[in-house]
């Protein structure tokens, strides 16, 4: 079975990394059919990478504006509706913000096209957000476009990720169809070495790697990294005087923080100004973007578009190639009727 894949919100091309790349042995697999974003270096960046022989289908627009009844028909729905205001990470404004009920435009995508199975993403604030409310909705809402779901919190260090990247990721089947998917289990890559330092190290990026340009450092920043040893921040950290922050209120740990080369990364995230870069553990530098990049499982010919900083945020907004895949060959081994080792769901 071929399943054809739409996407709304889709980033850089995290999740399609994995779809394509899903591979149960089978032959049922999963392909593009098209996508939509409202930036424009991400639309580049998911042309080149994902669907190069077919540009046209990734179609940039704001989608409360967006007209989805132009696009093909398909078997298969992915949106990773956008984060912002479910963070934990700002004011977690959720239902009330701008973003937060974006993911509307999901369950539309559903009644429209009536795909067999869907894959919704999320940050875990999602859970808490208007005091719960936000996320009763949204199940509501996904249950009644005829779907049965399969709300999870994946912890995706556990699944091979050489990150501490937790996300909630709802998968939905078609309530007429007798199939049940389940949640894949972590247990077959307990083995796996997920440290941020073999992720980066092994094998070594190549020194013509694309985006893979290193930040100009100030003579402050390098010398208040000196200070910083390995996992500790601006705010744990013993600094001489002239190099502590001055800040009140709330000290965020990521703030300088370096990476413990033996752990998994902590989150990558879109950002990187007032110390939120992610911090080498031994040289005194941010990551580059294709360190980043590697730490969200993107392989190493996979090329970012646009500046820099436009590059930074695609990384950080998008959901980890090999995590993504290992949900899409759970979800194909559902449809296939092929037994694999699963644990019940966390929320």
């Amino acid at each position: 079975m071929i399943y054809r894949l739409g996407e709304l919100f889709c980033g850089p091309g995290g999740l399609a990394w994995g779809a394509l790349h899903a591979d149960i042995g089978t032959g049922d697999r999963i392909v593009h059919a098209w996508a939509n974003d409202y930036d424009g270096p991400t639309c580049d960046t998911y042309r080149r990478n994902i669907c190069p022989e077919a540009p046209e289908t990734v179609y940039q627009g704001d989608i409360r504006t967006f007209d989805m009844s132009q696009l093909s028909p398909i078997d298969a729905l992915a949106f990773g509706f956008p984060c912002n205001d479910y963070s934990s990470v700002g004011e977690q404004k959720g239902l009330s913000g701008t973003f937060g009920p974006l993911y509307s435009y999901g369950v539309k995508a559903l009644k429209l096209f009536r795909p067999k199975w869907f894959l919704a993403e999320n940050v875990s604030g999602l859970k808490s957000a208007n005091n719960g409310r936000a996320f009763s909705l949204i199940l509501k809402e996904l249950t009644e476009a005829g779907y049965r779901i399969v709300p999870n919190l994946y912890r995706f260090e556990e699944y091979g990720v050489p990150q501490a990247r937790h996300r909630i990721i709802i998968v939905g089947i078609r309530e007429d169809i007798s199939v049940t998917f389940r949640v894949p289990s972590p247990a077959p890559y307990a083995g796996l070495d997920v440290s941020c330092r073999h992720a980066i190290e092994v094998p070594p990026i190549p020194a013509d790697a694309p985006n893979n340009e290193k930040t100009n450092m100030s003579p402050t920043v390098v010398r208040r990294l000196s200070y910083i040893r390995p996992g500790e921040n601006a705010f744990n950290a013993d600094l001489p005087e002239e190099l502590r922050l001055n800040v009140k209120g709330a000290k965020m740990s990521m703030i300088y923080r370096r990476l413990d080369p033996d752990r998994p990364a902590y989150t990558v995230t879109g950002s990187g100004g007032g110390g939120t870069h992610i911090y080498h553990w031994s040289e005194p530098r941010a990551l580059t973007n294709r360190e980043r990049a590697r730490l969200q499982t993107f392989p190493d010919d996979f090329v970012f578009e646009g500046r820099k900083e436009e590059v930074r945020r695609q990384i950080g907004m998008a959901v980890p190639c090999r995590g993504a895949k290992v949900i899409f060959e759970a979800v194909l081994k559902s449809f296939a009727g092929i037994p694999y080792e699963s644990k019940e769901a966390s929320l």
